[in-house]
């Protein structure tokens, strides 16, 4: 690294590296994009014309490269990771770290061994509902939190437009690609569950895989469910947790994955602030009345994943997302997989 300047190389320029990496880095004067491997196109030039294009993963392990960003389809990331980590390359991958927990603890294990940091791209703990549910809990305005509910549902139609999802949906469905963000939620804000339920369904014949899911995360003290849908026309709360002294909910969901796919880019005065008319209710009890109040969203900034991960690198600082907390995450999933398999909740 030069003066601190971070040189990247992204893997895949589908919509992770192009939606939910690139931007970011290159709106972050800390970091440079050297690279991209596309294998066939060079897409990522038209909207950043600096950029080589390589067309062969093994070009982005040059010793110009410091950090090596994993987003291709989900059955590329640990082959690819494992070769970064390798080469002496700083890691991010793009969730989820891996198709299973084993695997995912030996890039862990990995990347200790040869002294490079890693990380994984749980970007939803950066989506300003979210972060102000995290301080509405800490700051103890809902009391004790006994029930938690977060839905990510959409409507879809027709197949995937995700070719590679439809061709080799294992570790690719709803539950790997909308689930591993709330369940990684829940575990960012509660820790591992003691047991865990789940049920799985596929209500669309075009479906590569399950495209309903429910899983109840149960704790000594709380009940965390978690569910997403693929046809759903209108959407139920995203957010609805009740405390011994409160409740919020909160509807419409962060809007910065919404302006990505417009074509907006960070940086810019009104980047992750959400609408007024979205904003979530607080209800709790004031002198005897159940007392309504909005509350102000947080802004959602998926930049300080960037931030976080260039003072971990360069300050030592503790990494917003660390790799064994994906892993972790992986164990969720396994025991909700079983538990949907066997009809059972399943101990953790």
């Amino acid at each position: 690294m030069t003066n601190h300047i971070i040189n990247v190389g992204i893997a895949g320029f589908g919509m992770s590296g192009k939606i939910f990496q690139a931007p970011f880095l290159h709106a972050d004067e800390r970091f440079e994009i050297k690279k991209v491997f596309e294998r066939s196109s060079e897409k990522s030039r038209e909207e950043y014309p600096y950029v080589e294009v390589v067309h062969t993963f093994e070009e982005l392990l040059t010793d110009d490269i410091d950090l090596v960003i994993i987003s291709t389809p989900n059955a590329q990331h640990v082959p690819m990771a494992t070769k970064a980590i390798h080469a002496g390359k700083h890691v991010v991958v793009e969730k989820p770290i891996a198709a299973t927990s084993e695997e995912a603890l030996e890039l862990c294990a990995l990347a200790k061994k040869h002294k490079v940091l890693f990380s994984v791209y749980q970007n939803r703990r950066l989506d300003g509902d979210f972060v102000t549910l995290k301080k509405l809990i800490e700051e103890n305005r809902l009391g004790e939190v006994v029930d938690y509910e977060a839905h990510f549902d959409r409507f879809v139609m027709g197949a995937s437009s995700k070719k590679w999802k439809y061709e080799n949906p294992v570790g690719a469905d709803v539950l790997y690609d909308l689930g591993v963000h709330i369940i990684d939620q829940a575990y960012y804000l509660f820790g591992m569950p003691e047991e865990v339920y789940a049920d799985f369904r596929k209500q669309r014949e075009e479906s590569s895989g399950i495209d309903n899911f429910e899983v109840i995360l149960y704790y000594k003290d709380k009940k965390a469910i978690l569910s997403a849908s693929e046809v759903a026309t209108k959407q139920g709360p995203h957010y609805m947790v009740h405390g011994r002294k409160g409740t919020f909910i909160k509807f419409e969901m962060d809007l910065q994955e919404s302006a990505l796919n417009e074509g907006k880019r960070p940086p810019s005065d009104d980047w992750g602030l959400d609408k007024k008319e979205h904003y979530g209710t607080l209800s709790y009890e004031k002198d005897g009345s159940i007392v309504d109040e909005i509350i102000t969203t947080e802004r959602g900034d998926y930049g300080l994943f960037y931030d976080n991960f260039y003072h971990a690198l360069i300050h030592n600082k503790e990494l917003l997302v660390k790799p064994e907390e994906a892993a972790d995450v992986l164990k969720i999933l396994e025991a909700a997989i079983k538990s949907n398999s066997e009809k059972r909740r399943i101990e953790l």
